[in-house]
């Protein structure tokens, strides 16, 4: 098994390091986060580091790069509050990955990749009509990551939407159904397959499947 050391990473070639890092770390959520600025112009990007906060009160929260360039999303989510996040399904990963690119803040990336804005029940951002999962979000807070001079933003889930038929009676989405789809690194795209879902682990207690006649 190969073995790489911090003094290792530290003097690795850039774009080497960023692939190694990226990856090593195992699969990470793929979602397009969109948002509208006070003029009205839209905006979405593909991020990889969306994650649960908590379920009571809902909270998601998301990473930013550092904002000593222009971050159109950070801004527009810090003047409206308001953001989605929506999930890359298999069927729009090359058009998803194409929203990376930088283009200027007057460019919408809707237009220049084939994603279609869509606005449901008044919220001020556009949801990606594409995806099959989407969460409408408003911002809480946030925390500077002093380390590497990032943001973790913290925002509230104020509206979920899905395809009925993706949910299980206990509330849980069955995610591959749906075909969301997970990154790898920061360039791989990945369809999740699943293998069995268990209930609460306690102490002393087998383990037991949803899906096998022993954990009904």
């Amino acid at each position: 098994m190969k073995h790489i050391k911090a003094s290792d990473i530290e003097e690795m070639e850039k774009i080497y390091r960023l692939n190694l890092v990226n990856s090593c770390t195992g699969y990470k959520s793929a979602n397009l986060i969109a948002t509208r600025s006070k003029s009205g112009n839209p905006n979405v990007a593909v991020f990889s580091s969306v994650t649960h906060i908590g379920s009571n009160p809902a909270m998601l929260g998301f990473v930013t790069r550092p904002l000593s360039v222009a971050r159109n999303t950070y801004n527009n989510i810090r003047d409206t509050e308001y953001f989605t996040v929506n999930h890359i399904k298999d069927k729009m990963i090359e058009q998803a990955h194409q929203t990376a690119a930088k283009y200027d803040e007057e460019i919408s990336e809707f237009n220049k990749t084939g994603l279609d804005e869509e606005y449901l029940d008044g919220f001020h951002a556009p949801y990606v009509k594409q995806s099959e999962v989407k969460l409408g979000c408003k911002y809480v807070n946030e925390y500077h990551i002093k380390e590497n001079d990032t943001v973790l933003v913290v925002a509230s889930i104020e509206h979920i939407y899905y395809d009925e038929g993706i949910q299980m009676p206990d509330g849980w989405l069955r995610l591959d159904d749906a075909g969301t789809v997970a990154v790898n690194g920061l360039d791989g795209y990945s369809l999740p397959s699943l293998l069995d879902r268990f209930h609460y682990a306690r102490p002393g207690q087998e383990v037991k499947s949803f899906f096998s006649k022993d954990g009904e």
